[in-house]
């Protein structure tokens, strides 16, 4: 009995040491089909005991941004080495690269390099960059599809790096240590103002979040309680302006009333008590939204 139990662990080990790294998925799929479940065939395909996880299957279509940003809101709550797939991939079958990022933080992006990086090289920074070598890392069979790179190139090719298969060097070849990028409003303090974009919505609530953070509020000499002054601006156009309350909690104002609060990355964020913000004041998202921020006097 006890060197059937030994033989077990010994043959189940190798397994599990093997699959030390986290896979996790993000698309734009939704999850109606069979698109993601395929995915992660592939994934289990490559190792049974290979831990997936989800980011979000619910990116809206073909928004490069919004991805960019979901990568940026979650990945460093993840262990260094986590393998993250991320396919929004409007150019799928052209000429746009495929790619693995590793980055200065040791995670790492495989994706296509059209914007979802953004964020991730901003923020975490590029330790290197390499380019999918598709006649290697590619699931067996799949040549004559040109439509699901999610299953055939970006999850096969992840799921080997996460389970140990392959190295970062197994992935192709180095490139420049430079990624294609989607230009927003930067987090800045000018002439007593600050600015900063509108990058993403807390959908569930509609509440407007900013990349505004504390550093730029502290130029300013804003603290909890002091009125904030806030302009919000589409491209050129104007859209709104109010002087509202920088409170710690939104129950620090009356139902229906708008608040200034900081967001759980500690990010300036704009809300309405019970309400939504966004909606009441029609206000969007992403990188043609921009604010500027004021003390109040």
């Amino acid at each position: 009995m006890k060197r059937t139990v030994f033989l077990l662990i010994a043959w189940l080990l190798p397994a599990f040491v093997m699959a030390q790294r986290a896979l996790v998925l993000q698309t734009d799929f939704g999850t109606k089909d069979g698109a993601v479940a395929a995915m992660k065939g592939v994934a289990f395909g490559v190792s049974p005991a290979l831990p997936v996880f989800d980011l979000t299957h619910e990116i809206p279509p073909y928004n490069i941004w919004e991805a960019a940003y979901r990568l940026y809101q979650t990945a460093t709550y993840w262990p260094a080495g986590t393998v993250f797939v991320s396919v929004i991939d409007p150019g799928v079958g052209s000429h746009r690269k495929s790619v693995v990022l590793l980055t200065k933080s040791g995670h790492y992006f495989v994706t296509p390099d059209n914007g979802t990086l953004t964020l991730i090289a901003a923020h975490l920074g590029i330790q290197a960059l390499r380019e999918i070598d598709e006649s290697r890392n590619r699931l067996p069979g799949s040549g004559n599809s040109y439509t699901f790179h999610g299953r055939d190139v970006y999850a096969y090719t992840g799921a080997r790096l996460a389970a140990g298969k392959i190295t970062f060097d197994s992935v192709g070849p180095r490139l420049p240590d430079s990624v294609v990028t989607i230009q927003y409003q930067k987090a800045h303090v000018r002439n007593n103002k600050a600015f900063g974009n509108i990058p993403i919505l807390d959908v569930q609530y509609g509440n407007v979040w900013t990349n505004i953070s504390e550093k730029e509020l502290t130029a300013l000499g804003i603290r909890y309680g002091d009125r904030i002054k806030i302009s919000i601006y589409y491209e050129n156009l104007f859209k709104y302006q109010q002087a509202i309350p920088f409170v710690t909690t939104f129950s620090e104002v009356q139902p229906g009333f708008p608040l200034a609060y900081y967001n759980s990355l500690l990010q300036l964020s704009f809300a309405v008590n019970e309400d939504s913000f966004s909606e009441k004041y029609q206000i969007g998202s992403g990188p043609g939204w921009r604010v500027e921020i004021e003390k109040f006097k």
